[in-house]
């Protein structure tokens, strides 16, 4: 039996199909390249349209050997398709500093929002879902306006400092900001291991310093960081080596810190042609870091979505070779140590 020290897991997002003969076929696809974790989406919209057909492809996911993770997609505001919540609940927007309410956004304070998800995660144990994927918690930005400052959170604020919430970034005003994803994720993380399920945590490097604290929850078990270098915008753009390099040693740090499995994200969407082959470098890089499990965003290069790379084939080879690459390098690496070890 393999110590689980030797395990390198790489796996990748899938989302935009329900028909059960493609996921079928995709999921063989995505374990012949070389892959062994498949995060699927489960939105508002699935909840209530595929709830079925989602105990089916978790189902046909495993028996391909595959391990599965849920993606929270959407429930509660980007990244994701949109949630109805809103709808019935129009009091738990996000408000920006400024008022003005975001249209797609739900306020972590919001106690019927806390209610809403878990009755999401009720429905993704009932499907047989043993993984949860936290995507990309945030608070919403615009211009010099920022969330939330709707009227929970204003008297949440002003019950714990004794003076009404600033429309600037104070330090109470980051402090509380904190809090109330902490006190949220607490709560549903909580509830997730209560159902027998495990909590992994995805955040974007330019939220660590208010989501980096998320790890310290007793409850969650995985924490990654999503360090996209935007080929294909100039003004973005970072040179993908060193961009994750350093991110993914910022995760494992925190990590080693608090002692948490953590994992990373490898851009696989939005891809320019001729830009394919940095994704074999910022795989490098993340394995270079120490991530032991890299994941990619998204299945073919993303190619059910707008945003889809510009040759969704040569990207998902070329995913595939980097998946590759790194697999040979880590089992080499472990050879190498136990022959020497041998050789004592």
């Amino acid at each position: 039996m393999m110590n689980q020290a030797h395990v390198l897991r790489t796996g990748v997002a899938y989302h935009g199909n329900r028909i059960l003969r493609h996921v079928e076929d995709d999921m063989r696809d995505i374990v012949n390249h070389g892959m062994n974790i498949v995060v699927h989406m489960f939105s508002h919209n699935d909840w209530d349209r595929h709830l079925g057909v989602m105990r089916d492809i978790v189902s046909i996911s495993e028996g391909y050997g595959l391990e599965v993770w849920i993606d929270n997609w959407g429930i509660g505001g980007p990244p994701g398709d949109k949630s109805h919540f809103l709808q019935y609940h129009p009091e738990a927007h996000q408000v920006y500093s400024d008022g003005s309410i975001d249209p797609v956004s739900s306020c972590y304070n919001s106690e019927a929002f806390v209610d809403f998800t878990k009755s999401w995660m009720d429905a993704v144990a009932e499907f047989g879902g043993k993984k949860i994927l936290w995507d990309e918690p945030r608070f919403k930005q615009k211009e010099s306006a920022f969330t939330c400052h709707c009227e929970t959170c204003r008297r949440l604020f002003e019950s714990r400092y004794h003076h009404p919430m600033p429309t600037v970034l104070t330090d109470e005003l980051r402090d509380f900001r904190s809090w109330t994803l902490m006190n949220y994720f607490d709560c549903v993380t909580t509830y997730a291991a209560s159902l027998g399920m495990e909590n992994c945590m995805g955040i974007m490097p330019r939220t660590l310093e208010y989501t980096g604290g998320l790890m310290q929850l007793g409850h969650v078990d995985d924490f990654g960081i999503d360090p996209y270098w935007h080929p294909e915008n100039p003004q973005r753009y970072r040179e993908p080596y060193e961009f994750v390099y350093n991110a993914t040693k910022d995760v494992t740090a925190l990590g080693a810190q608090y002692g948490k499995k953590t994992h990373l994200w490898i851009q696989g969407y939005s891809i320019p042609a001729g830009f394919e082959d940095e994704i074999i470098l910022a795989t490098d890089a993340a394995y270079d870091a120490g991530a032991r499990t890299i994941l990619y965003w998204s299945y073919r290069g993303a190619e059910s979505n707008t945003y889809r790379s510009q040759h969704a084939d040569v990207c998902w080879r070329v995913m595939g070779e980097a998946v590759s690459r790194v697999r040979n390098r880590h089992f080499d690496r472990i050879r190498d140590e136990q022959m020497g070890q041998m050789k004592k």
